[in-house]
């Protein structure tokens, strides 16, 4: 394995730290986005837990350590290798991986969020805004000229929404557990839908440093196959009560 100037075993593990996000109903989608945003439709969800922030290299540093794993692309890339930073370069199935090994050592249910899930959370409890903070555009966000000018920023520095989540909609893409289908909201379950059987592309929320406008909306989708392994892709990770 690459040598990689983080933890090399696992005395360095840390338990995530976790929002707990009570259950309740909300509006899924959006109006005014894409069309696999749309219909607008309710949605309710039980409590469940997230991280507060997404996955760093520290935190995967002890899991590669500890399953023998090859490191993900970027590893050693400066822009990409400071403890804090999320890790990228992470495939939907490594990202899997490392919540098995985690549910495996902390006897919890860790797992990727569902879109659903996730989309609850980043709206913090606040129907109908289109990011976390309200309507206001990303663009007047403190220092949004300054920030990711080389790659994604150490988790923990924007400001938490209701929930105490950080770095919602903004940083790297966050995998979710859902397969990807644009039009999967015309039939979607009202009761804590899992995404459809089977797909090709799986799901993916939040923005990306890489792109001209770095903070995307609560309600945005995206997806990739889920053996690519990009730059700009992170995840956070979910647990079941």
């Amino acid at each position: 394995m690459a040598t990689h100037p983080l933890q090399s075993d696992e005395r360095g593990f840390r338990e995530p730290k976790l929002s707990v996000i009570p259950s309740g109903s909300f509006l899924m989608g959006s109006h005014c986005g894409q069309d696999n945003e749309r219909p607008v439709h309710r949605v309710h969800l039980d409590s469940f837990c997230l991280a507060k922030t997404q996955v760093t290299n520290l935190d995967y540093s002890v899991f590669l350590a500890a399953v023998s794993a090859p490191p993900p692309p970027f590893w050693n890339d400066v822009r990409f290798s400071l403890p804090e930073q999320p890790v990228v370069g992470v495939s939907w199935f490594e990202a899997l991986r490392y919540c098995q090994w985690l549910a495996t050592v902390t006897r919890k249910i860790y797992r990727l969020p569902t879109e659903a899930e996730w989309e609850y959370a980043a709206r913090g409890n606040v129907e109908g805004a289109a990011f976390p903070w309200g309507d206001s555009a990303p663009t007047a966000q403190p220092r949004y000229a300054h920030r990711w000018l080389t790659g994604p920023e150490i988790v923990g520095q924007s400001q938490p929404n209701p929930f105490g989540l950080f770095e919602m909609c903004e940083n790297v893409h966050e995998w979710c557990g859902d397969w990807f289908d644009p039009d999967y909201y015309l039939n979607s379950p009202e009761l804590n839908p899992q995404g459809p059987g089977s797909g090709e592309r799986r799901a993916s929320r939040g923005g990306s440093w890489r792109h001209h406008i770095k903070i995307s909306r609560c309600a945005a989708r995206s997806s990739i196959p889920p053996s690519f392994q990009y730059a700009d892709y992170g995840f956070r990770v979910a647990c079941s009560l």
